[in-house]
């Protein structure tokens, strides 16, 4: 029975690290202008999580002994050699699970408006060619944007295909 139970987990093991492999994302490109589409929402499409973070330590609690809040600054600043890269990590983080059903050509973007900025509107955008399964996909918004702007006052995530919105994500300050 051992002779067969140890290629299965084998097998086991290899099915479900195949699953959880990712593709790692290059930087989004930034828009110039977040150009107005239609709304043409489609069941095909559809986001699931859309998690939040924000590394800054004039905003958050400097002595806070929370674990994950601690673990969390914690990998925002690895790697980082001095106070200036530190500084360059500050801003707001955004990571989205979304899926496709079918495959197609869409386009994944964050539109956000920040504090310093009023209601002018600030876009990032990721492309994804032939798009179909679950995926997750990250935005920052850091460095010099984060700091010369503030931090993002309210946002939207749209998947767009052929120029329109098939999935929509927005804060409750969004208007």
């Amino acid at each position: 029975m051992n002779r067969f139970f140890m290629p299965l987990c084998a097998l086991l093991v290899a099915i479900l690290m195949a699953g959880c492999a990712t593709t790692q994302e290059g930087p989004a490109t930034r828009l110039d202008k977040a150009d107005v589409l239609p709304l043409a929402l489609d069941d095909n499409y559809q986001f699931g999580k859309i998690l939040l973070s924000t590394f800054d330590p004039q905003i958050e609690e400097p002595n806070t002994k929370s674990e994950p809040i601690l673990f969390e600054r914690a990998r925002r600043t690895w790697g980082a050699i001095d106070q200036l890269e530190i500084s360059k990590r500050h801003g707001n983080y955004y990571t989205i699970y979304w899926k496709s059903a079918i495959p197609s050509d869409v386009r994944l973007r964050l539109e956000y408006r920040q504090a310093g900025l009023g209601n002018f509107v600030m876009a990032q955008e990721r492309s994804y060619p032939q798009a179909c399964g679950s995926y997750r996909s990250t935005f920052e918004v850091t460095g010099d944007d984060y700091l010369e702007a503030g931090c993002v006052t309210s946002w939207r995530i749209v998947l767009v295909k052929d120029r329109k919105i098939v999935a929509l994500g927005q804060s409750f300050l969004w208007k």
